[in-house]
């Protein structure tokens, strides 16, 4: 087991000490293993302390469920994940054969090999393994880098911390001593600045082209499903189909504002109906034109295919992977759902709903080959055709929801790793976690989406551009998932190599096949992802420079004992808060507020703003406190974690938990210094001191059945008369505090920690004031010229064009201070 000790690089003094040789306690360690480390202490960490405070609050997504609860989201779950997917069979038989059909002999090639790239890319690799790589019931590319982070210190921001270890959700489960390959890997990882650095682009890659999916999705489902009004409006021509598909697409971006929850839920009947109609549809085609159609599974068909058409089979395949376009969908909304759930739903409904459309459709090519331009909306009966185009249009809108919904949460998790410039999220669902709405890109994404559309007009070349955005991010995540069963999951390097085979191999085949058609449209998501990932990976780069610039320069000890003995320094009422993003220490930014405002307010926190590699944090685990030497001058150190689906509270809401969490640091840290522990400390009074970290106290009350210690400890103070403490109330000091002979917590000692607490409540009285660095970031006049360009253009562009600090946290202007200081990295 690995010691993680908290050390400051450059200062270590009496308000960042840490203690030395505490070995990091793990979840899944019983209380009582903490509280002996805690007693070996003559000074308790207060961080340490407060994340002692575990709630165990936090419960996966895939914990046991009841069927009808599995069922219910299994219905949900086919309105908002399986649209993408549901109306591939609109363009995929039409991209295959973007000229015509040459033999009939290559319908029962292509057909099987839309068959088994269904069995074994969405079934075999997202349903049985990779919704198992979840992040504590979270899905996508995001997720996996988060999960590889939490077991490997490969995030390039040093701000680690071993109270996150702490935390409920964060479960952590060391790399046993028996499988040494897992521990290598991880070494190696951790001492590999190139293999963090490549981990990190990767992971942009993958999130980059999840957003090109968001821009092309809408474009070709619309597109596809408009085109078909040609079949019964014989007027119309195709500049009015991609004229009615603009439309509907600046209708459909509109409508994002109002939510995931309100617009893409309550489409599940619609999807529904729609495989209802594809696969009855299907049915029969296949017993009226073809019923040996079914052939076609069997693989041989595939190898009779290639042997026929040579490197005209393999161009096809940017045709045929569209069969499996939103895939990725299963995983990246799996937080909405549940693995069991998704299973249900794809193997009972959506699988035998496609297999039956695609089939049928290759059944009516038998008879009809010269209608492949247009097979889905040519193979339809009379009477269906007007209900089945009005459901495919709404199924098309629900496609390209989903996916506009998918890019939005994938930049808000991009944020969280300080990869976006600061932008507007809005979280549209206090029911549904992880459903939010981002104002600027979702203008930005719309604008794309119709240029697109009036610029290539068919599907064909948006379906080459498609198919490169589908499988980069398959293939980008069977390489992560990879990595996660090296060094998480530990699993057989036989069954790795199997898997890896299987899906790399099939993968990079399709990925070579649609980047043939790089001139034809494919360059298209390959333009977007270089863009975003400049943008992202600039704004990383220089979001870390910023970090080392503070850590490197952080406040001395010196300075804060010269600060409390300077005369000249004024204290005013009030409780301010100074922003900042390091972990460890006083930033630089603090004397420079001192140096041009020489007054502090009489409670001054530094707010430390931490992204986690998980995806919630509970409310009570959230703040962790440490005090700033002197005591007497009221100064503390707050690191407020948060995990990437979190969202950040409204400024009275924050103020409130801020300040809750304040007194009750005060409470505890105000025990500890009461007294060290002593010889005579018995094991019962160390017990009856855990009680508040095992939650059985909870704001001073007793929870549930107490200790006889705790009942012995409660008449103590009752014989003593401590003040404010009332019958069935207590506050307790975690392990060391100051008693009296007979072993009685000290009457002064909860005098003392109410008479701060109340001082505190009356600062926050005189209100909260929010203290901002302007900061500036230049570079350094000895730095290359490349990085001179990066942080003094492109990086001011972006900062300048996107949101500032305090409009993201919602800082009422009127509260807002704010000093200007250069940063030079």
């Amino acid at each position: 087991m690995e010691n993680s000790v908290m050390e400051d690089p450059v200062e270590k003094n009496d308000t960042d000490r840490e203690v030395e040789g505490v070995e990091t306690t793990l979840p899944e360690r019983t209380l009582k293993e903490r509280q002996v480390s805690w007693a070996k202490l003559g000074r308790v960490d207060s961080l340490n302390m407060e994340a002692g405070i575990v709630s165990n609050a936090g419960h996966s997504h895939n914990s046991t469920v009841d069927w009808k609860t599995t069922l219910f989201l299994a219905f949900q779950s086919v309105g908002v994940i399986y649209g993408d997917i549901g109306t591939s069979p609109l363009y995929v038989f039409s991209s295959t054969f973007p000229d015509k059909i040459h033999n009939k002999d290559d319908i029962l090639g292509v057909l099987s090999l839309i068959i088994y790239t269904l069995m074994l890319s969405p079934m075999m690799k997202y349903v049985c393994i990779v919704l198992r790589a979840n992040d504590n019931g979270n899905g996508g590319t995001f997720a996996l880098y988060s999960l590889i982070c939490r077991y490997a210190k490969v995030s390039l921001i040093p701000n680690h911390q071993a109270e996150d270890r702490e935390l409920s959700n964060y479960r952590l489960d060391t790399p046993s001593n028996q499988l040494r390959r897992a521990q290598k890997i991880k070494e190696k990882l951790e001492k590999s600045k190139v293999a963090q650095v490549m981990l990190l682009l990767v992971t942009i890659l993958g999130c980059s082209m999840v957003i090109g999916d968001g821009i092309l999705t809408p474009s070709i489902s619309v597109l596809s499903a408009v085109s078909g009004i040609k079949q019964s409006a014989k007027a119309l021509d195709q500049n009015a189909v991609v004229g009615i598909s603009v439309v509907i697409l600046i209708l459909l971006f509109s409508a994002e504002q109002f939510g995931t929850d309100k617009v893409g839920y309550s489409f599940a009947p619609i999807i529904i109906l729609w495989f209802s109609f594809i696969a009855g549809i299907g049915l029969y085609n296949i017993f009226k034109y073809d019923i040996g159609i079914l052939r076609a599974f069997n693989p041989k068909y595939i190898v009779d295919y290639f042997q026929r058409n040579h490197k005209h089979a393999w161009v096809s395949l940017g045709g045929v992977v569209l069969c499996i376009t939103g895939t990725e969908a299963m995983f990246a909304d799996l937080g909405h759902f549940s693995v069991r759930s998704i299973q249900i739903s794809f193997s009972c409904i959506v699988f035998p709903s496609l297999i039956c459309a695609y089939s049928g459709q290759a059944a009516y090519l038998t008879k009809f080959p010269d209608h492949v331009a247009d097979t889905f909306y040519k193979s339809i009966p009379g009477p269906l055709y007007w209900p089945t185009f009005v459901v495919a249009v709404g199924a098309s809108i629900i496609a390209s929801q989903a996916m506009i919904s998918g890019a939005f949460a994938i930049i808000s998790q991009s944020l969280s790793l300080g990869c976006f410039p600061r932008v507007k999220v809005v979280h549209t669902s206090a029911k549904y976690e992880g459903q939010v709405y981002i104002p600027e890109l979702n203008y930005m994404i719309m604008t794309a989406s119709v240029i697109v559309t009036i610029a290539f007009r068919t599907t064909v070349q948006i379906g080459n551009a498609y198919g490169i955005a589908v499988v980069a991010v398959m293939f980008i995540t069977t390489n992560l998932v990879t990595l996660i069963m090296l060094v998480i999951w530990k699993t057989s390097i036989w069954w790795i190599a199997m898997f890896y085979l299987v899906f790399g191999s099939m993968e990079a085949v399709y990925l070579s096949s649609v980047l043939s058609k790089f001139v034809q449209g494919g360059y298209l998501p390959i333009a977007f992802s270089l863009v975003l990932m400049t943008i992202m990976g600039l704004w990383h780069y220089v979001h870390k420079e910023r970090y080392m610039f503070e850590l490197r320069n952080k406040v001395s000890s010196d300075f804060m004992r010269d600060l409390a003995m300077n005369p000249n320094i004024n204290r005013v009422p009030g409780i301010g808060l100074l922003y900042s993003e390091l972990v460890q220490g006083i930033p630089p930014i603090f004397p420079h507020f001192i140096s041009n405002i020489p007054s502090i307010h009489s409670v001054l926190v530094f707010v430390s703003i931490k992204s986690v590699p998980i995806s919630k944090v509970a409310m009570e685990e959230r703040y962790l406190f440490r005090q700033v030497e002197p005591r007497d001058y009221r100064m503390f150190r707050c690191v407020v974690r948060y995990g990437y689906n979190d969202a950040m509270e409204g400024p009275e809401e924050f103020e409130h938990q801020l300040v809750e969490h304040l007194k009750e640091f005060i409470r505890h840290e105000h025990y500890v210094l009461e007294g060290a522990p002593t010889e005579t400390t018995t094991a019962q009074q160390l017990e009856a001191g855990s009680i508040m970290h095992s939650g059985l106290l909870k704001d001073g009350k007793i929870r549930g059945a107490a200790s006889s210690t705790v009942h012995t400890e409660l008449s103590c103070l009752q014989e003593n008369n401590s003040p404010g403490v009332s019958s069935g109330s207590i506050h307790l000091a975690p392990t060391s505090r100051s008693a009296n002979s007979s072993g009685c917590i000290n009457s002064r000692s909860i005098q003392g920690a109410e008479d701060e607490i109340q001082f505190i409540q009356k600062a926050k009285d005189y209100g909260v004031v929010y203290l901002l660095g302007e900061t500036e970031v230049a570079a350094e006049q000895n730095s290359s010229l490349v990085k001179k360009i990066v942080v003094n253009y492109m990086y001011y562009f972006l900062r300048r064009n996107f949101r500032q600090g305090e409009k993201i946290m919602s800082i009422p202007r009127s509260r807002l201070l704010r000093v200007g200081m250069l940063y030079e990295v």
